[in-house]
């Protein structure tokens, strides 16, 4: 298991970070019950080692005035891995698509989008995802509200599954 790889430290650092990336290095240190020194070298190290990301501030997109926000299911005519390749690189170039995941069943992939629109959406979705190259069909959902937004993943569970392997 991936998570074992990291020690109980590592892994607390990990989940003090994603709850609050803002705090300082000594406030870090604190929490996980280790000096500033050896707690800053070991951010870096899960930095260098790719556990660590980012850091991102996040922000409300309606009070930023992007009042809608759609989920794209698309379909493409080929899935080969060029044609697939292609399509993700369109999404990265797409300002609007702040996700993209590929999936396995009756959609090739999902995208995430936002708008300040839903007229700025639209000449999107006519003018760019329809008649990108490749694109098949594209079936689209309005989120009216979220419920839930929880970034990361979760710490506890994976301590849980730690333990009992132990």
């Amino acid at each position: 298991m991936a998570g074992s790889r990291l020690d109980p430290i590592d892994r607390k650092i990990l989940a003090e970070l994603q709850a609050d990336g803002r705090m300082t290095n000594v406030e870090l240190a604190k929490r996980v019950g280790i000096s500033a020194p050896p707690c800053l070298r070991r951010v870096r190290t899960l930095e260098e080692a790719g556990y660590i990301r980012g850091y991102h501030a996040k922000v409300d997109a309606r009070e930023l005035g992007f009042e809608v926000q759609v989920f794209a299911m698309v379909g493409l005519q080929s899935q080969a891995e060029a044609d697939l390749s292609a399509f993700e690189q369109r999404c990265r170039d797409w300002p609007l698509v702040r996700e993209c995941h590929m999936l396995n069943g009756e959609v090739d992939f999902i995208l995430k989008c936002v708008a300040p629109d839903l007229s700025t959406f639209q000449s999107f979705l006519t003018e760019q995802l329809t008649a990108a190259e490749n694109v098949a069909s594209v079936k689209t959902s309005l989120v009216i509200r979220g419920a839930k937004d929880e970034p990361g993943v979760p710490f506890d569970v994976l301590e849980q599954r730690l333990a009992r392997s132990a």
